[in-house]
């Protein structure tokens, strides 16, 4: 008898509202169990001296705070006056849902 056998698969096919044929169901157990078997060989490693990972890897915060740099004071005056409908220094824009 396997890790999983025929009877879990069914209740698991039903929790998950999966319809199976015989032979679907055949191959899907083989799957399972062969994929379960993994699992079990990797619970034999011995990890008492591996140290615990927080996260994927080493990779370190590289974002850099927000400052204005080269930019003009009167940029967005600039867009304002290029759009082509505004009210009180608002763009406006055709309706997205009518």
């Amino acid at each position: 008898m396997g890790i999983i056998d025929k009877k879990t698969l069914e209740y698991l096919a039903e929790l998950g509202r999966i319809e199976l044929a015989e032979s679907e169901k055949e191959k899907l157990l083989k799957d399972l169990q062969e994929i379960l078997g993994h699992f079990q060989e990797l619970q034999k490693i011995d990890t008492t001296d591996a140290e615990p990972m927080s996260g994927g890897g080493l990779s370190k915060d590289v974002s850099r705070p927000d400052e204005i740099s080269g930019q003009q004071p009167d940029v967005n005056d600039n867009l304002i006056q290029a759009f082509p409908e505004k009210e009180n220094n608002f763009l406006k824009v055709p309706p997205v849902f009518e």
